[in-house]
């Protein structure tokens, strides 16, 4: 009985609310806001007329800028979640 009483005393105590602070999941919002911004440089490049090709779909921003952005974006949210908040030191 002593030896429960013991284990029961030295057992981390759990901390109440959320897995992730909250610095990090304004990280993440950042994070998603250039994934989003990633996409809109995808936009554009079509045609109104179907018939007539629009040689503006191969342009730098749509295939080569956008993608990295988005990759960069997804990057930011990864390491947002993962990351460890440094711990404030108590004065």
């Amino acid at each position: 009985m002593a030896i429960k009483n013991d284990l029961k005393k030295s057992a981390p105590e759990n901390k109440a609310g959320f897995p992730i602070p909250e610095s990090n999941y304004k990280m993440i919002l950042v994070g998603f806001g250039i994934v989003i911004l990633g996409f809109i440089l995808m936009m554009g490049g079509g045609s109104d007329d179907p018939n007539q090709f629009n040689y503006d779909i191969f342009s730098f921003r749509r295939i080569t800028l956008a993608p990295i952005v988005v990759l960069l974006g997804f990057g930011f949210v990864f390491w947002a979640i993962m990351r460890k908040p440094k711990k404030e030191t108590e004065e």
